[in-house]
């Protein structure tokens, strides 16, 4: 199954469902570069599911799914050999923190935009996550609400993506 992430909201199609979602404060973008605060346009797999234990229980889902951890993060440093994936920190190249103070990444769908081979300056941690409680702009991820991201990863199989477009 192909989800759908646009402007108008995230579709489930089987489900005849659309949920509110937030994108890249930017908006979308075609070519997405490191920084640049937009949404990806394309079609993206879902891979796997990271969470916070201490902030609720484990995601039912089909994917691979691992506990975030204190000294989890993700690189988005495009000139590091470990550019677009996960790392323990500390760190001393740019990197997010995983493991943050607010609740968006309570819940961290991974993508596979800019994966394999990770190329520099392309974008990294490109992810589905809990939205802010106004769907406030992403730094160009997909954002639902709580009780959507989970019964989005309830139906999800392997194999299935995530289509960014208009």
């Amino acid at each position: 199954m192909i989800f759908t992430a646009s402007p108008n909201g995230f579709s489930i199609p089987d489900y005849d469902q659309i949920f509110p979602c937030a994108l890249g404060k930017n908006g979308l973008i075609k070519d997405k570069r490191e920084g640049d605060n937009a949404s990806p346009i394309g079609v993206w797999k879902i891979l796997r599911v990271l969470y916070r234990a201490d902030k609720g229980p484990k995601p039912v889902c089909n994917f691979p799914i691992q506990e975030i951890q204190k000294n989890d993060g993700w690189c988005d440093e495009p000139e590091h050999p470990l550019y677009n994936q996960q790392v323990k920190l500390p760190f001393k190249a740019s990197h997010e923190e995983l493991f943050r103070k607010d609740n968006i990444y309570d819940i961290v769908v991974v993508l596979d935009h800019n994966l394999d081979p990770a190329v520099p300056y392309e974008g990294s941690a490109i992810f589905m996550h809990i939205a802010r409680d106004n769907y406030e702009g992403t730094a160009g991820c997909i954002a639902l609400r709580r009780d959507h991201l989970e019964h989005v990863l309830s139906i999800a199989q392997p194999g299935d993506a995530i289509e960014i477009k208009f």
